[in-house]
């Protein structure tokens, strides 16, 4: 049976090497899951005890909303608006879940399962594959090792916090969006989706200062369609430049 390619309509598309896929997967797995560490610490010099630091990267697994909880607590926030805050920032990885329903076709009773791993680099390691196959393995590779790894590192880090300092200074808060950048700048191949990307960061950075935490994200989703409308109203009016030529 051929394979069914990620995307459809691409039409014929060279397939990748398991082995290829799995090294992907394995490094941005690693590189994010050790990220883990800064989590634990700043959980931890929150005011945070170990089972709720553990609870949360065991149960929440969203590195995002999770460092904006904590941080909103440590800075004396109420833990509703801290809480709201997560979970908005969390909200994007329902528009990952609608595409990965698509590329990965599970049966139904394993979707549950699936739905704890579908999070920034999980969706941006499947969204690169070019087939169903390995779309699947970019994945449960990087799924597994990432929550494996996040979890470890977040109980490390709680456990040693006073040993290991200022995490700042290690920079580990900052792996997570460094590897999922690298992943999503080859993506954008395209005049319309580099504009796009543009927009996004624009709204997000300008609007992060007066914006609950998490907001400022769902905001930054609003870039696709204005920079699509764009698109049309500037082919739209080509064509009807062109159309007043034709009469003249």
């Amino acid at each position: 049976m051929t394979e069914q390619t990620a995307v459809p309509d691409a039409g014929v598309v060279e397939d990748k090497p398991d082995a290829a896929v799995v090294r992907d997967a394995l490094g941005v797995g690693v590189a994010v899951g050790l990220s883990g560490f800064a989590f634990g610490v700043t959980s931890a010099g929150s005011g945070l005890t170990l089972m709720q630091t553990c609870a949360l990267s065991l149960l929440v697994f969203t590195g995002a909303s999770q460092f904006a909880l904590v941080g909103a607590l440590a800075a004396g926030g109420n833990p509703l608006t801290a809480a709201a805050g997560a979970f908005f920032l969390g909200v994007r990885n329902t528009f990952y879940g609608l595409r990965l329903s698509q590329l990965l076709a599970l049966p139904r009773a394993v979707r549950p399962f699936a739905a704890q791993w579908v999070i920034d680099e999980t969706a941006a390691v499947a969204l690169a594959q070019p087939t169903r196959r390995s779309v699947r393995i970019g994945f449960t590779v990087t799924g597994l090792t990432l929550y494996l790894l996040w979890n470890l590192t977040t109980l490390l880090g709680a456990l040693g916090a006073e040993a290991i300092g200022d995490t700042d200074a290690w920079g580990l808060d900052a792996a997570g969006p460094a590897v999922f950048l690298a992943l999503l700048a080859p993506m954008l191949r395209t005049t319309t989706e580099r504009a796009v990307a543009a927009l996004a960061v624009l709204l997000g950075l300008g609007l992060l200062p007066v914006l609950p935490a998490g907001v400022p994200v769902l905001v930054a989703a609003l870039a696709a369609p204005a920079v699509l409308w764009a698109r049309g109203r500037r082919g739209s009016s080509a064509v009807e430049d062109c159309a007043r030529e034709g009469e003249r």
